[in-house]
């Protein structure tokens, strides 16, 4: 017995045996680290891709991002295993200027390295995305004709634009991340009438009906010459803002479907008159001004939307031509000109066609079919520049022509009841908002 107890070769065998313990131990710790590093990996990509689907859909509130973030992620991630718990709520959202912040925590419960007495240890990862790093350009082209006074849909319609602003005003990190520039229409458009000095400006059509003649009889220009009269124009401070299309070339190009400067008769944009009480034009700009419908200082976004009125024919050509003239750095010489130029880094530019009705007057023509050529000429041009173009049907219109003017299918809403315009406009608002202000 003694022999045995003095044997040596049994206390190796006793210190093989304690020694194993720390050496399982580590093992079982090296074995639950690449679990729970697996574990890590998969929750940084439902992560990173929940930050990605929460900033496309920014700007959102705090209750947004917290709900949202956890479903998101939740659904990226998938069921959690048996041994890893995560914290409810599971993600944590923080914004800030232009950045969100997001992480996620839990517990892990080592399946090995519990023979060490850890019988739980954290797991977690962070992430970051920026958004508002774009800036954009939108041209509001909107139908102020006559039948916009029914239904509602003058009233509807400036509630929706309201909102766009707000919903552009709030996305914008910095002054001028996002500029705005707004165009009423009808058959005509109008401009600042204190422009009647302009060089861009023609007057022949305007002084055919503006004017006097030397025998009180006759009341037009050409009525007047015509009998061997002498015709005498109004003074063209007299001119009350109102613009027609411009003219068509020697080889029948019409000027109105194209960004052509104009330093030329043809190109020049014709001064007319009988365009009503529309509102005059607003170029790119971000002094937004105040969300109230006593606000009608059209010195401003808001207040230009308030001032709005129903007259007239349609003619979404010159809608189109004009909100393009906004954007375009070609027509720098009007008043409403300040488009940064085509295909700048960071900038994408917008225009957005409303109209209710079908094409029924231009400066030549009431033949609709003839009107409707212009108007998809116009829409293939401004969209050849990288412009996106929405456009908006409302009860009534050419549908086919209107949805075949949109950058894209999605792009085409066709409102049925004017009430729609602001669920559209909040929609078109946080997508430019999500995907150009917020990359």
């Amino acid at each position: 017995m003694h022999s045995f107890w003095s044997d040596k070769r049994g206390n190796v065998a006793i210190l093989f045996a304690l020694a194993m313990i720390p050496i399982i131990g580590a093992m079982g710790a090296a074995v639950d680290y690449s679990f729970a590093n697996a574990h890590r990996t998969n929750m940084q990509k439902a992560l990173d891709s929940t930050g990605l689907m929460l900033s496309k859909m920014m700007p959102l509130t705090q209750d947004q991002l917290n709900t949202l973030g956890n479903q998101f992620f939740l659904a990226s991630f998938g069921t959690p295993p048996p041994n890893l718990t995560l914290a409810t709520p599971a993600v944590t959202v923080t914004q800030s200027t232009g950045k969100l912040d997001l992480a996620v925590t839990g517990t892990f419960q080592p399946e090995i390295a519990g023979v060490m007495g850890v019988s739980s240890f954290p797991i977690g990862t962070t992430t970051q995305v920026v958004w508002g790093l774009g800036k954009v350009e939108v041209a509001l082209a909107l139908d102020n004709t006559g039948s916009m006074s029914s239904n509602n849909k003058l009233v509807e319609l400036k509630i929706a634009a309201h909102n766009l602003l707000e919903i552009l005003k709030n996305a914008a990190q910095q002054p001028g991340d996002a500029k705005v520039s707004i165009v009423a229409f009808g058959v005509q458009t109008k401009i600042d009438p204190s422009n009647y000095n302009a060089a861009w400006l023609r007057w022949d059509l305007w002084e055919q009906t503006n004017g006097t003649c030397s025998n009180n009889n006759y009341t037009t220009k050409s009525s007047c010459t015509n009998n061997g009269k002498v015709w005498t124009p109004a003074n063209h401070n007299t001119w009350t803002g109102c613009i027609a299309d411009r003219d068509k070339d020697p080889n029948g190009v019409n000027y109105n479907v194209k960004d052509t400067s104009p330093t030329s008769s043809a190109t020049r944009f014709p001064a007319d008159d009988n365009c009503g009480a529309l509102a005059t034009n607003m170029p790119l700009n971000y002094n937004w001004g105040t969300n109230s419908n006593s606000n009608n200082d059209q010195t401003t976004l808001h207040g230009k939307i308030n001032a709005m009125q129903a007259v007239g024919n349609t003619n979404v050509t010159i809608g189109l031509a004009w909100g393009w003239n906004t954007l375009s750095p070609a027509t720098s010489g009007l008043p409403l000109s300040g488009g940064i130029a085509y295909g700048t880094a960071n900038y994408t530019k917008f225009l957005i066609i409303l109209t209710d009705g079908n094409n029924t007057q231009d400066r030549w023509s009431t033949n609709g079919n003839t009107i409707d050529t212009r108007t998809a000429a116009a829409c293939t041009n401004i969209k050849a520049k990288g412009i996106k173009i929405y456009s908006i049907r409302v009860i009534n219109g050419d549908a086919t022509l209107l949805r075949n003017c949109a950058s894209d299918p999605s792009m085409y809403y066709d409102v049925q009841n004017a009430s729609e315009l602001t669920v559209v406009f909040n929609a078109i608002g946080s997508q430019i908002a999500n995907l150009h202000l917020s990359k």
